[in-house]
């Protein structure tokens, strides 16, 4: 399986596991020229942008500790971006969370990191 496959095989399953948590799904891969946002959700009055990140082998980090300062600093402009063009949300309070994800063959090991970092970290 390629990157690409694995990586929007993740992203299903991020989705459906923060939709059994409560979370209302609003887009899904909202590129960019910058970078993309690979989940927007929706957790009772606060927008929930989430970073997807399968790892084939723990051993080097968790896929929160993957996510760079680089990486953060995109997120948050798509973020700002993301508010603007949907002005119905620009009320609402936002946070950041990584799903990190194993993969030995078969995604799984699902790992939920609410508000993993801030715009101001």
């Amino acid at each position: 399986m390629n990157r690409k496959t694995i990586g929007n095989q993740g992203e299903q399953i991020a989705e459906q596991y923060l939709r059994k948590q409560g979370l209302k799904y609003l887009n899904r891969n909202v590129n960019y020229r910058f970078g993309e946002i690979d989940l927007v959700m929706l957790d009772s009055e606060t927008i929930v942008f989430v970073e997807v990140r399968v790892r084939s082998n723990p051993h080097y980090g968790s896929g929160a500790e993957s996510v760079t300062a680089s990486k953060k600093r995109k997120l948050i402009k798509a973020a700002h971006l993301w508010i603007g063009q949907n002005r119905r949300y620009a009320n609402h309070n936002f946070r950041f969370d990584v799903i990190s994800l194993t993969t030995g063959g078969e995604i799984s090991n699902c790992l939920w990191y609410k508000d993993a970092f801030r715009p101001d970290s």
